[in-house]
């Protein structure tokens, strides 16, 4: 178990409507495995009150671990609540894309995330801030944005992942360059893109974000990727090298991807773009996105950190 004693306290927050598998049994399921260890409280999101919420009312009542189960909406919003408190959060993936989990490299089947909550060990993430607000995985602007703003809650729900690579196949046929400014403390870019990503964690299938061709979420670092390709066609072979990059772990090499690294960066765009935060269309530009290192505690199998002190 991680650095806490049997019998503390932990808060579950539990989204219902996570997922395409049955949720009463998936919920039976996990509190099999964690109620024997910790004195439970259990949390269902709802329409009124979301998992952002019941995580900061769970800090509120010392609440010794946080566990979030849902999808990446669910951990995203219970992650921005725990940022700075130094509360271990443990994580069971029950959504869509599960990209939070994968990005950290966090089991996904909810036996194995279950133990490892009870037998993992806790290590320190980067988190983000995007004009003021907190973020734990990315900020799309361009093409990503718009495929998160096409895919309905019911097309997630039916059809998963392929629901968001359909949006985004879809936008491809109507998409539109827009003039972009980049600061960064080393440099000052104008250039003509059709997406912009700045992440601070990102498994492989987070394609938009893999210009570097590996998003460490532990290095203080935001990784940019920028596409410029002059067609649909173009833009979807520079998608498919981006995910072979990830797989890879090696840059693209692409002259119509560009990536960088940074603490900080200030983007603005010719005409406005919408901004999509860990999954969620919540801004606009112009933003501004800094990092800060190492402000997340989570709960991860003991054999990560083995393999990352190798």
């Amino acid at each position: 178990m991680p650095d806490f004693s049997p019998q503390q306290t932990a808060c579950l927050i539990y989204n219902p409507v996570a997922g395409q598998g049955d949720a009463q049994a998936d919920l039976d399921l996990i509190r099999s495995f964690l109620e024997p260890a910790f004195d439970l409280d259990i949390r269902l999101t709802s329409l009124e009150i979301g998992a952002n919420q019941l995580a900061h009312e769970a800090v509120e009542r010392g609440a010794e671990v946080v566990i979030a189960s849902g999808g990446d909406g669910t951990l995203s919003g219970v992650a921005e609540a725990l940022v700075g408190t130094g509360i271990p959060l443990g994580v069971i993936s029950r959504g869509t894309a599960n990209a939070f989990a994968s990005a950290l490299g966090l089991p996904l089947a909810i036996e194995l995330a279950c133990e490892a909550i009870l037998d993992g060990v806790t290590r320190m993430v980067d988190t983000a801030r995007c004009n003021g607000l907190p973020m734990v995985l990315l900020a799309g602007i361009g093409l990503e944005a718009e495929a998160v703003a096409r895919t309905s809650r019911e097309a997630k729900s039916w059809f998963g992942t392929l629901a968001y690579i359909w949006a985004g196949l879809q936008q491809l046929g109507e998409m539109q360059p827009f003039l972009v400014e980049i600061e960064t403390p080393d440099l000052l870019l104008r250039a003509e893109a059709t997406a912009i990503t700045i992440a601070n964690a990102a498994p492989p299938t987070s394609v938009l974000a893999q210009g570097s061709g590996e998003c460490v979420y532990d290095d203080g670092l935001l990784d940019l990727t920028i596409l410029i390709p002059n067609s649909a066609l173009e833009a979807l072979t520079a998608a498919f090298t981006l995910y072979y990059s990830a797989l890879r772990s090696e840059a693209s090499g692409r002259p119509d991807i560009g990536h960088l690294l940074t603490p900080w960066v200030r983007v603005s765009t010719q005409p406005a773009q919408a901004v999509a935060i860990d999954g969620e269309v919540i801004a606009q530009t112009p933003l501004t996105v800094e990092c800060v290192p190492r402000d997340l505690k989570v709960i991860v199998p003991i054999a990560q950190l083995q393999q990352a002190l190798l």
